[in-house]
């Protein structure tokens, strides 16, 4: 403990005998953690075996009795997982470097295509060995006397094994100097690959959990339109057959990504990754990721492109310096107990522990210096507050906002940062929320509410230093609005979710959204149904007939007309005015879910204009359509419309998706709401 004393600096700010206090507090507080989360309850450590480390020839077995992990050294490969009788969780057909590790996909800045790098390590060091836990670090530093292509980062994978605990824990120190190459990194993650014969029930939520198709299965059967979509045409189980596998299919958000993974039937046993905080994960909580899939595959991601594109690439230039600390997640063991007989019972079990490391958080056992402990930590508190005279006289609630702490930029900017950190909470009933748990430095805040457009910014920074609680008081939010609102069509919640979803073609389904129709969006092929149920003529949506519900395809996307040639649609608003200012200005509020190598046109009343009112341009590259994903990046546009442009009677809105020879360039709508002058009556 002296040691880590001198590696934290404690001496700086306290005497010998305060050092010592502390380090007892700590010890305290992490014993009683360690307690908690044993999942036999408060027990004394003492009662389960010592943790014990094996140095071999080439590898290191970490052993706490309940469960060994087997690394490669130095690489730092997790090459073997032992537990409940199975002499090895991981797939040993694969070559050792294939099996459990991290990774990064990266290139240089003038290079065309990517690296994908397994992340070995050179070099070995025991940071902690005792009888009550384990902290190896597998380290690589970048060597710029190297003459050719080569990621410039320090690596630091962390891998801990505490006593009484059915798991492990692992986490990753990325690091750069002032000076080095300039590069691009697009993905990072930690992969763990299953034995095929053991695992085959995935679990991803309550909702979505099954028997999985094998990765045999996906060779034997048909690519479709992308090579991770597969139709099963030959499956070892033959209730799978004629559905369609694709890895996207159980992509999650970010907030709702907490704990997924496998069940063991046989010998039951199950195999989880929790991830108990996303502060370190990019674009906020709604930004979605992969989790398990076929393979049997279970991922952690840091980073990456997915649902978002270009603008969640880390771009570092200029000899730009950066370190970020990545987890720690968990590798969750379990197995049932006794007088359980049910599997399915694991994932109960999996979740209460979930719970439990999520109230854990920050832990208070890693020994990295860039780690930062609760003590070390800030928070923020306060109030807000959403102001639309057109809907209240009255401030109102912001009921279940979204509220967080992130890098400094625009309002927004949030759902695109990829380099720093991000803190956030769910305001309750009345608008106040507690940002928790927040790492030292300089912020600013951010929120937006479900069921009003935009995004807020709070005026000021936020800087938090350790131990500090800010209390910010009420917010304000005043949402984008120009005046009254004569018409509206969706839900502003930043997805389609709302929207008309067809069923999928017979052929080519997924009975699990069968069965769960709230997200049946995540069917395969839906962008092909638009086609068949618009065969010649667009979707026209009438204002006070129409039902968005039913009425409105929850994607515009392009028109199928054979040959795979996809061309352009043009959607139509029908609605009527009896009364209309003509000096007035109107606005027309475009919120977009999602947008992928899209152009959206707006033409008012004349759908022959050569030059629409207005274009967005080439917009988004999140590929969300394809992804079976409901939303991607938000945007939102408010257009002026001179009272000049309208009609007394039938006016049409004409939405053209200009952009075509793709079955996924498109855009999904949020919400749509026309507003008239100020004092429009």
């Amino acid at each position: 403990m002296g040691k880590m004393s001198q590696r934290r600096q404690w001496s700086c700010v306290v005497g010998w005998f305060g050092i010592c206090l502390l380090q007892l507090l700590l010890l305290a507080e992490c014993t009683v953690r360690r307690q908690r989360i044993t999942k036999k309850g408060f027990q004394d450590l003492e009662s389960y075996p010592p943790v014990r480390l094996h140095l071999l020839e080439n590898h290191v077995v970490m052993d706490n009795g309940l469960v060994n992990v087997t690394l490669s050294v130095p690489e730092g490969m997790v090459t073997g997982i032992e537990y409940n009788g199975i002499a090895n969780l991981l797939e040993e057909r694969n070559k050792e470097n294939d099996r459990g590790y991290w990774d990064i996909v990266w290139n240089l800045p003038e290079a065309h295509g990517n690296i994908f790098d397994k992340l070995a390590a050179t070099s070995l060091n025991v940071v902690l060995e005792d009888e009550n836990g384990i902290e190896l670090s597998f380290t690589r530093t970048y060597d710029d006397s190297i003459n050719e292509a080569q990621l410039s980062l320090n690596i630091d994978k962390r891998f801990i094994l505490l006593r009484g605990y059915p798991g492990f824990y692992t986490y990753g120190i990325f690091e750069r100097l002032e000076g080095w190459p300039d590069i691009n990194v697009y993905q990072g993650r930690t992969v763990f690959k299953l034995q095929e014969k053991l695992f085959e029930y995935m679990a991803v939520s309550d909702e979505r959990q099954r028997i999985m198709p094998t990765a045999d299965d996906r060779a034997r059967g048909q690519i479709l339109d992308y090579p991770e979509a597969v139709l099963l045409t030959n499956p070892a189980n033959t209730f799978l057959r004629g559905e369609v596998d694709d890895k996207y299919q159980y992509s999650s958000d970010n907030k709702d990504n907490r704990i997924h993974g496998w069940i063991c039937p046989d010998s039951p046993t199950g195999f989880w990754m929790i991830t108990p905080s996303n502060e370190f994960k990019t674009g906020g909580p709604v930004k979605q990721d992969l989790t398990s899939h076929v393979g049997p595959t279970t991922l952690s991601m840091y980073f990456s492109t997915h649902y978002a594109g270009e603008p969640l690439a880390m771009t570092f230039r200029d000899g730009e310096p950066w370190r970020k600390v990545f987890g720690p997640v968990f590798v969750y063991l379990n197995t049932l107990q006794e007088n359980d007989t049910e599997p399915l019972s694991l994932w109960a079990d999996a979740k209460e522990h979930m719970l439990i490391e999520t109230e854990s958080w920050p832990y208070s056992f890693p020994l990295s210096e860039d780690y930062s402990f609760d003590y070390q930590r800030g928070s923020a508190s306060g109030r807000l507050l959403i102001q639309d005279s057109y809907i209240s006289e009255r401030l109102i609630t912001g009921n279940s906002a979204f509220v967080g702490l992130a890098a400094p930029g625009d309002a927004g900017s949030w759902q695109t940062e990829n380099k720093a950190y991000q803190f956030w909470a769910v305001a309750d009933s009345e608008g106040y929320f507690l940002i928790k748990n927040v790492r030292p430095g300089n912020y600013s805040l951010y929120a937006w509410v479900p069921g009003y457009i935009g995004d807020y910014k709070y005026d000021f920074y936020v800087n938090i230093r350790p131990g500090s609680r800010i209390t910010l008081g009420a917010l304000t939010y005043n949402p984008p609005r120009n005046g009254p609102t004569l018409w509206e069509i969706g839900i502003p919640d930043r997805t389609a979710i709302e929207f008309f979803i067809p069923e999928p073609s017979p052929r080519l389904m997924n009975q699990l959204y069968s069965v769960n129709q709230a997200e049946k969006f995540r069917q395969y092929g839906l962008w092909d149904r638009y086609s068949e149920l618009y065969p010649s003529e667009d979707l026209v949506f009438t204002v006070g007939v129409n039902n968005y519900q039913t009425d409105w395809f929850f994607a515009h996307v392009n028109r199928n007309v054979g040959n795979k040639t996809y061309v352009p649609t043009t959607w139509q608003i029908a609605f009527d005015l009896d009364n209309i200012d003509f000096f007035g200005t109107y606005m027309l509020q475009i919120a977009l879910a999602s947008a992928n190598e899209a152009e959206l046109q707006v033409r008012i009343n004349n759908p022959d204009e050569e030059t629409p009112y207005f274009t967005t341009g080439t917009i988004g590259k999140d590929n969300a359509i394809a992804r079976h994903g409901i939303h991607g990046l938000y945007m939102l546009y408010s257009l002026e419309i001179p009272g000049s442009q309208l009609l007394f009677g039938r006016n049409i809105i004409y939405l053209t998706q200009s952009r075509g020879s793709s079955p996924w360039r498109g855009i999904m709508y949020d919400y749509l709401r026309l507003e008239g002058p100020p004092e429009y009556t």
